[in-house]
C-alpha cells in the first residue's frame, strides 16, 4: 500500500506487508550466533525477539544510500543526508510464533515527531508490526527510530576500558564482540547499515570510534537473559541509551522485580547502553 507526495516524484509507502514461513534454518543459525546448544525445531515456540531474523525487506542495491539503508522506502527518512540510529521499542506477546508458522507481519508508522537532542534537531520516527497466523494476533511490536543530522567525522579510536567495573545481579552473561560477531549478525537479519562492519566509514564518517554493536543484537541478548529467569511474562520494553562500540565489553545483567525482570547492557567501564524490562 502506497501513496503519492504532492509535488514530488517521491513514492511514499505508508504500509508495508510481508508474509514469511517461520523456518528452521533461520533459527538454527540464531541459535549458533547466540551460543545456544539446542536449536527450536519444528513446532517449537520461537524464542523472543528472534522474529528479528524473519520479515525482512531485500531491497535492490541500487536502493540504499551511502549509508547501507533505504534511500527511499519504508519508513521514508524525513529528508536525505540523516543518520538512522534504532532507540529501542516495544514486543507485546499475543499467541507468539511457533517454528513452522506462516505468518504475515504489517508495518506502519504510529507516528512521527520532531525533537529537540542533545546533539541537535532529530526525528523520532515509530513503527507498529503487528504480526498474525491466519486470524491470529501472534505479537505487536513497536520499534523506535531517530534520524540525526550528520555527525562530525573522526572518532576517537576505540579500546578497553582501563577502569573495568564487576558486573553484579540475578543474572549476567559476558559476551565477546568481534567484527565476526556484528558481521554474522548484520547477514542474518539483512542489515547492510556500514556502522556494524565498515569501521572507517563508522569513524571517518559518523564519528563513531569503532564499530557498533547492532541495538536489535543488544535487545535478544536482554531478551535471553529475562525470560531465562522468569519465561512467563508478556511484554518486553526496551531503549537504547548510549552507543555500544567494539573494545569496550558487553555484559547483560539482570535483576528479578516484582512483577518480572529489568535487565541492561553495560560496557566494561560500568557504562549502560541498554535497558529493558520484561513484565
Amino acid at each position: 500500500m502506497s501513496g503519492d507526495r504532492s509535488g514530488t516524484d517521491e513514492q511514499v509507502v505508508d504500509e508495508q506487508v510481508v508474509g514469511d514461513r517461520i523456518g528452521a534454518d533461520q533459527a538454527l543459525a540464531l541459535a549458533g550466533l547466540l551460543g545456544r546448544e539446542v536449536a527450536p525445531v519444528e513446532g517449537d515456540a520461537l524464542p523472543l525477539l528472534w522474529h528479528f531474523a524473519y520479515f525482512l525487506p531485500r531491497p535492490a542495491q541500487h536502493e540504499l544510500a551511502p549509508d547501507g539503508h533505504v534511500n527511499v522506502g519504508f519508513p521514508t527518512p524525513p529528508r536525505a543526508g540523516l543518520r538512522r540510529m534504532f532507540a529501542g521499542g516495544r514486543v507485546r506477546l499475543e499467541r507468539g510464533l511457533r517454528v513452522g508458522d506462516e505468518a504475515v507481519a504489517r508495518t506502519a508508522v504510529a507516528s512521527s515527531t520532531e525533537k529537540q537532542g542533545r546533539h541537535g534537531p532529530m526525528t523520532l520516527v515509530t513503527t507498529r508490526t503487528t504480526t498474525s497466523v491466519g486470524d491470529d494476533v501472534a505479537l505487536v511490536d513497536d520499534r523506535d527510530i531517530v534520524y540525526l543530522e550528520s555527525a562530525p567525522a573522526g572518532g576517537a579510536a576505540a579500546g578497553a576500558s582501563s577502569t573495568p567495573v564487576e558486573p553484579t545481579g540475578d543474572a549476567v552473561r559476558s559476551v565477546d564482540v568481534d567484527p565476526t560477531l556484528l558481521f554474522r549478525y548484520s547477514a542474518l537479519t539483512y542489515n547492510a547499515h556500514r556502522i556494524h562492519y565498515d569501521r572507517e566509514y563508522a569513524r571517518d564518517v559518523e564519528g563513531h570510534p569503532g564499530l557498533v554493536v547492532h541495538g536489535p543484537l543488544q535487545a535478544v541478548l536482554m531478551a535471553e537473559l529475562a525470560t531465562g529467569l522468569e519465561p512467563d511474562a508478556s511484554t518486553f520494553a526496551y531503549r537504547l541509551t548510549s552507543p555500544l562500540h567494539e573494545g569496550r565489553g558487553l555484559h547483560v545483567v539482570a535483576d528479578r522485580i516484582d512483577g518480572g525482570v529489568e535487565v541492561r547492557v553495560q560496557d566494561d567501564a560500568g557504562v549502560v547502553t541498554a535497558r529493558a524490562t520484561w513484565t
